[in-house]
């Protein structure tokens, strides 16, 4: 990693597990105001941006803060300086702090939001809750010298390629011969210029996924021996990983709907939760949405899920839910809250042995208060 580190590169590396396409077209994600160029100093990630955690970002010397909700999900008419917004920006530039957003696609990706909720509250064997799209595959075929098929290989699964499941460095291969002729100019690692050569070559076919299948390329290339490697890209009709909302999975062990609010509310810190339904009801399979998922009440159902874990659950939803036999436990918009310090972890892998800090904000963005 470069000593210098920009906060394009932490955009990046935020991108690499929370992809920006995974994002909902009516998203507000990525840089929401400051620069993709300045140094990287110290990082801030919070749930949400608001003027207080602006105050605590400048008190900490922060000049990266990293949210979930974006700062600015709806356009701007006017910058008026004496509107909490205005206020906040204005701190913002004059501090020279840069914010970014992973929304949407942080609920949706592989270990985003509804994962760690999901592991929080200990719900196993997970699905997607309701299928957005899946990753497009296509097969990778590259043909190499036997003394350099190790090579090959390793640097293929090093670009993500041959990864199935909990599997890595999937592949076939088969022997046989290759032959070509370097001609005028070449300076080939194998034969003599204007001579037919044979070669005892090993033929690697493996998968990649389509978001990695142009650092797939680039690996192959530069980790073959030849001046001009030959391999083929073939598109696949099976589907990859899937992507989309929520999640559905079970519990270890069954347990009453009470037990289980009760266990969601101290897993996730939570001071109120709402619930619907008989309290003494055994439930095992479990549908999560973190936020508004109010929407997904009937999916939730049909998936055939006992209770659904979301937050901003309103009365005739509500309602609907507990007529048609589904347990719901709003738990508030604010359990999302649980992608501040896994954030923050992995960012902190991604930038170990550089000295830059990355903290969690402070400052309760939660507007309810219970009495």
């Amino acid at each position: 990693m470069k000593e210098q580190v920009n906060h394009i590169d932490i955009f990046r590396y935020m991108e690499e597990w929370a992809p920006r396409k995974l994002a909902y077209d009516w998203d507000s994600v990525g840089l929401q105001v400051g620069s993709y160029n300045h140094k990287v100093k110290k990082v801030m990630v919070t749930l949400d941006v608001m003027e207080s955690v602006v105050d605590e970002a400048i008190a900490e010397s922060v000049n990266l803060i990293i949210s979930h909700h974006p700062m600015l999900f709806k356009p701007l008419n006017q910058l008026n300086l004496d509107t909490p917004k205005g206020r906040m920006i204005k701190k913002l530039v004059e501090n020279d702090i840069t914010v970014y957003s992973a929304h949407t696609n942080l609920d949706i990706a592989s270990g985003g939001v509804n994962d760690i909720l999901c592991e929080y509250i200990g719900i196993e064997n997970t699905e997607v809750l309701l299928k957005e799209k899946a990753e497009h595959l296509f097969k990778v075929v590259v043909y190499v010298p036997e003394t350099h098929a190790d090579v090959v290989r390793e640097a293929l699964a090093k670009s993500g390629a041959g990864h199935i499941g909990n599997y890595s460095h999937c592949t076939f291969q088969s022997d046989g011969q290759g032959t070509f002729k370097p001609l005028e100019g070449t300076n080939p690692f194998i034969g003599e210029e204007g001579q037919l050569e044979y070669v005892d070559e090993v033929k690697i076919e493996t998968i990649a996924q389509e978001g990695k299948l142009s650092e797939t390329i680039s690996e192959l290339v530069k980790a073959h021996p030849y001046e001009e490697p030959a391999y083929d890209v073939f598109p696949l009709r099976n589907e990859g990983q899937q992507y989309g909302i929520g999640r559905i999975g079970t519990l270890p062990v069954a347990m009453s709907l009470k037990e289980l609010g009760e266990k969601v509310k101290q897993e996730l810190e939570m001071e109120h939760i709402r619930i619907t339904g008989d309290f003494n009801k055994k439930v095992r399979k479990v549908a999560v949405l973190g936020g508004s998922g109010e929407k997904y009440i009937h999916l939730a159902k049909q998936r055939g899920a006992d209770v659904y874990i979301t937050g901003d659950m309103s009365f005739h939803y509500a309602q609907d839910a507990w007529q048609m036999g589904l347990s719901v436990i709003d738990a508030g918009h604010y359990i999302e809250k649980v992608m501040k310090d896994r954030t923050k972890d992995y960012l902190n892998k991604r930038l170990k042995d550089l000295s830059i800090d990355v903290i969690t904000s402070n400052t309760k963005t939660d507007p309810f208060q219970f009495i």
